[in-house]
């Protein structure tokens, strides 16, 4: 299937080559919908300067080198040098008709699918899930769904944190208060987690002691590594109840924490040294990748062997690369974690390039993120000051968006207006954060996420449910729309058959640019189309075949909607 958007920039690349020879010219035309026309391009104004030239002239050259044909029926310039395009009706009826008949909505899979790793999520062990791994959560799991969608192999990855001093600690402290038992929920977990801190702040031998239950836990002494599993197995459960009730993908499978790596960190550090990368600096072993300097200009290491002999996060996230490289067969890796953290990731992965491990070919890349702030623009945390738990955020997000659903909906059955509940309050906070620029901080609003007006999640939940009753009004309750051709004829019905047409363009560009509010805005600007085309042309009292066009027009959009937010992690209810 033709999408037009990607069409004209061919044509317009061609037309400027053509116009303006090997000037360098020609390199992706900017072209956008124009309430003017069907396209405008605004190319001419952006050349001109370079070829020293009035930007009407640049663009009156160009038009003379696109004709009309059976996809452009007309071309015109218009002010100072914008191009205004209007396609062929007969050509936008068919690609629309083609999207229409099409299960993937005119999204083809990709014809190189990829090993992608996406590494995501990353809580602690023994330490209840909170608004801090919010985003990672959401952000990773759109991602996912995202390339899945277009056809790779998607690896997920969850780097949970499961080794080091803090088990030792943890375990030391069990065996103190004989808390051996099968207590293993979440608030059990929590409270010997702030127990076993506590005394180690306080109590130098039982500090002394968790240390060196470190170093059992790291020669694998038994019962040590029994307590250790079921702190571990324990926190995986309840991570994995967590994932479940937010819809997001990670399962059991998924998880590959730090603790899988530890055999791996002395080879990482003797290769290093034996290709000449790694050296002592202040009794630590470590890598001075070029580029990277403190603020007196002085290089930055990347320590690979603390000074006690011990290793770190950056010798653990080399293993990770090699192990998904060598392994895994990664052709790109994703790491979603906040923005923090871009220094080390940039150090890691240079440091990985430098050694070999991940070669020219392979995709590093980090996906930042900014932080989730409150109503005083400070990190989101409760009244007393405490980080507040993923469970009780979704407890919150379920009972208030279903008091906003029998306000709305009160002829719904309760277990009814429950499920819709349940899916408008998750998908409000999912949406909340992937409609945000993902490397900015944004202000976490119940008021506005659960609003039914502007860019939030129950007012395209909505736009859907609504064109579903139009259908289950019309008798097409089963799908039978998807049997009916479009005609666009209206003005109103052209602009929302061109948007629908952009949806397989804005899917490629987002799993290319990592950037799931461009999903967002585009599903946003769909629901305002289609409220403006419902609003001049009426459906169900049209007749004949002006009818069934809208009717099918109704059914491709709600299609569009409810593809667009499961892409985001989000349902979309038939009614509301």
């Amino acid at each position: 299937m033709i999408d037009p958007h990607n069409f004209l920039r061919e044509r317009f690349a061609a037309a400027l080559s053509a116009a303006f020879g090997g000037d360098g010219v020609g390199a992706d035309p900017a072209i956008h919908r124009s309430a003017h026309a069907d396209y405008q391009a605004d190319v001419a104004m952006a050349l001109a300067r370079k070829l020293k030239r009035s930007p009407r002239d640049v663009a009156t050259a160009l038009v003379a080198h696109l004709p009309s044909d059976d996809v452009i029926a007309a071309v015109d310039v218009s002010g100072p040098g914008f191009i205004n395009i209007t396609l062929q009706p007969a050509f936008l009826n068919r690609v629309v008709n083609q999207m229409a008949a099409d299960e993937r909505l005119g999204v083809p899979p990709v014809l190189a699918p990829e090993n992608v790793v996406v590494d995501y999520s990353s809580p602690n062990v023994a330490k209840e899930m909170h608004v801090g791994h919010l985003r990672s959560t959401i952000i990773g799991d759109a991602i996912v769904r995202l390339l899945s969608f277009l056809g790779h192999n998607v690896i997920r990855q969850n780097h949970i944190g499961d080794w080091g001093t803090p088990f030792g600690m943890l375990i030391e402290h069990m065996l103190d208060e004989q808390q051996t038992g099968n207590d293993d929920s979440v608030r059990a977990l929590v409270l010997l987690y702030k127990a076993a801190r506590a005394k180690f702040d306080a109590d130098p031998a039982f500090a002394e002691r968790a240390r060196q239950r470190v170093v059992l836990l790291q020669q694998g002494d038994a019962e040590t590594l029994r307590l250790w599993r079921r702190l571990v197995d324990a926190s995986v459960d309840y991570m994995t109840s967590q994932y479940q009730r937010m819809g997001i993908t990670l399962g059991p499978a998924d998880v590959r924490g730090e603790s899988a790596y530890n055999a791996d960190l002395p080879a990482v550090v003797s290769d290093l040294q034996a290709l000449g990368l790694a050296r002592e600096s202040e009794n630590a072993m470590c890598v001075f990748p070029e580029g990277f300097t403190g603020r007196e200009g002085e290089p930055v290491p990347l320590i690979v062997r603390k000074q006690d002999g011990g290793y770190g996060y950056a010798t653990t996230d080399l293993a990770a690369v090699r192990y998904r490289v060598n392994t895994l067969h990664a052709a790109r890796i994703i790491i979603v974690v906040g923005a923090p953290q871009s220094q080390h990731l940039a150090m890691v992965f240079a440091v990985a390039r430098l050694a070999g491990w991940a070669p020219p070919s392979l995709r590093l890349e980090h996906v930042a993120f900014g932080s989730v702030l409150g109503q005083d623009k400070k990190m989101y945390k409760t009244r007393s000051g405490d980080s507040i738990s993923l469970s009780s955020l979704c407890d919150e997000a379920i009972e208030r968006a279903r008091k906003v659903v029998s306000e709305k909906s009160p002829e719904l059955p309760a277990t009814e207006q429950q499920q819709i509940a349940e899916q408008v309050g998750l998908g409000a906070i999912k949406y909340a954060d992937l409609s945000n620029d993902r490397i900015k901080d944004y202000v976490f609003d119940w008021d506005r996420m659960l609003a039914f007006e502007g860019n939030t999640a129950p007012y395209l939940m909505y736009a859907h449910a609504r064109i579903r009753s139009i259908l289950r009004k019309a008798g097409l309750a089963n799908g039978e729309e998807t049997n009916l051709q479009v005609t666009l004829a209206a003005p109103e019905e052209r602009a929302l058959g061109l948007h629908l047409l952009g949806f397989g363009s804005v899917v490629e560009k987002t799993a290319e640019s990592l950037q799931p509010h461009r999903v967002c805005l585009y599903l946003y600007d769909l629901a305002s189309l289609f409220s403006g085309f419902y609003e001049k042309c009426p459906v169900l009292k049209s007749e004949g075949d002006t009818r069934s066009s809208r009717l099918a027009l109704c059914g491709l959009t709600a299609r569009v909607l409810a593809q667009g937010l499961s892409l985001l992690g989000i349902g979309a209810p038939q009614q509301m």
